[in-house]
């Protein structure tokens, strides 16, 4: 539950810097970024916010009610110290940086992440994929013979999945290596 609000953390932080957000905003623009399979609900974005607030990473003003609602819309923008946190999350190089539950937020805002520590999350996101793979690719050959064809196809399907990902992060990294050597260093 931890790493899911740290996620949350992150990624509001990161919205926030494009400008001040409301709450319905701001849920609509994460399950966008968290993609189809994880939605966000408001019980878990508003004691996330509460707990940003009371942190003052994140600070609300209230707008005058809209003709529509009687009730004033809270705004919440990023505050110095969030934007320093925003910072410090991002240029952490850890395992967590590339974990499934965190890697596709980081990887939202690689474009305010320098290139050294972009390289290091991607290398880290294809090694711990590759190990992945390399451990059901072994299982797969020893239980393709005790499951039936549509747990062997669902496996199949996973080994394919994270080949394509390996595949595309290698792509990436090979494009950020050629981009550095291609500018020249000042």
């Amino acid at each position: 539950m931890a790493r899911r609000t740290e996620t949350i953390e992150l990624a509001v932080l990161g919205l926030l810097h494009e400008g001040p957000m409301h709450g319905y905003e701001l849920r609509k623009r994460l399950n966008l970024m968290l993609g189809w399979g994880r939605v966000l609900s408001y019980g878990s974005l508003y004691p996330t916010l509460k707990k940003m607030l009371r942190s003052s990473l994140i600070e609300e003003t209230t707008t005058t009610a809209l003709p529509t609602s009687r009730r004033p819309r809270i705004v919440y923008q990023v505050t110095d110290l969030g934007t320093a946190e925003f910072e410090r999350l991002m240029s952490e190089v850890g395992p967590a940086a590339w974990e499934d539950d965190n890697f596709d937020i980081r990887f939202a805002f690689f474009g305010r992440t320098d290139m050294e520590i972009r390289l290091r999350v991607l290398e880290g996101r294809r090694t711990r994929l590759q190990e992945r793979l390399d451990r059901v690719q072994q299982q797969l050959s020893l239980t393709e013979k005790e499951v039936d064809r549509y747990s062997a196809e669902l496996q199949r399907h996973g080994v394919e999945s994270a080949e394509r990902e390996v595949q595309w992060l290698s792509d990436l990294i090979n494009a950020e290596r050629n981009s550095a050597r291609a500018t020249p260093q000042q």
